[in-house]
């Protein structure tokens, strides 16, 4: 014991310069990263906090100074749901983006597969011509478009010359799962046919269960996009309000003369809900699927 306590304690060397710089270095990184990252972080939460703060003020309070609400109504949410149409822009809506996710996916699946899978003549021009038409803006289009569903149709006024077209596959959904199941290996696809499978069983036994993650992004895309457009109701539906979507029926919370700013945010809350939920709780499939397109060409 006295041994032990007679030895001397060894002491620690002091960092040199160059450690003390690469320590110094690393903080100052450190700090700079997650200083972005928290700027980054409240550029994009800002504005959310400041429609869900407006939707909660007064009508008087609205888009003044104040920043928080004096009185927090709650009520204003009540009031949105009482506005006349409201509940069928709901529904519409819902008919408008799940009926046309279901059939975008449902139309882009046989057809990616083809174009990933089959090796037939033509297929690079076909692949070509996907993506050419990813690139052809929709207003290009819209007039010819409009009066073959509204002259020849007679279905103008209604949401159907947006759900309709969806039933034939969509160029951005078609090309996104063709590089998705490029990513599959063929001896699967080789396996199953030993087996005695066909193409449609492949499809569907073996193919598919693998996609769900690419399928997932697909459809999250779809439903986004048909749950935020605003151009094609505008063009279609404008004529009868019992066709209108929540994306266009928020229009109708702006007067000639005054806008319950108050109440069209609230209404904006309870459009945005719904999508932040759906990605919050898909977007672990929704971040593979999209990640995974790029792997292979």
């Amino acid at each position: 014991m006295t041994q032990v306590l007679d030895k001397p304690l060894e002491s620690k060397a002091p960092p040199s310069p160059a450690e003390r710089t690469a320590h110094r270095r690393a903080l100052l990184e450190w700090v700079a990263i997650h200083s972005v990252g928290i700027a980054a972080a409240l550029f994009f939460t800002l504005p959310f906090v400041f429609v869900l703060l407006t939707s909660l003020m007064s009508d008087s309070q609205a888009l003044s100074r104040d920043l928080i609400p004096h009185t927090w109504e709650w009520g204003n949410y009540a009031k949105v749901f009482d506005t006349p149409g409201f509940l069928t822009w709901w529904k519409n809506t819902l008919l408008y983006a799940g009926l046309g996710t279901v059939l975008t996916v449902v139309s882009s699946i046989p057809v990616a597969y083809a174009l990933a899978k089959f090796r037939f003549r033509g297929r690079n021009l076909a692949l070509m011509l996907v993506i050419s038409m990813m690139m052809l803006p929709p207003q290009v289009v819209i007039i010819p478009m409009y009066l073959f569903w509204a002259k020849q149709l007679d279905l103008s006024g209604t949401l159907w010359p947006l759900i309709i077209p969806m039933a034939f596959g969509d160029a951005f959904s078609i090309f996104l799962l063709r590089q998705f199941l490029t990513t599959i290996p063929d001896e699967y696809l080789d396996a199953a046919r030993v087996d005695g499978c066909g193409d449609l069983r492949t499809l569907l036994k073996v193919v598919l269960p693998m996609a769900k993650p690419g399928i997932a992004a697909v459809a999250l895309f779809q439903f986004f996009y048909a749950w935020n457009d605003y151009f094609g109701p505008q063009i279609y539906a404008s004529e009868n309000p019992g066709a209108w979507t929540l994306s266009y029926g928020l229009e109708s919370f702006k007067g000639a003369h005054h806008t319950d700013w108050n109440l069209t945010m609230a209404a904006t809350v309870l459009v945005m809900a719904p999508v932040i939920l759906v990605f919050f709780f898909a977007q672990k499939a929704f971040v593979e699927g999209v990640t995974l397109t790029g792997v292979k060409g």
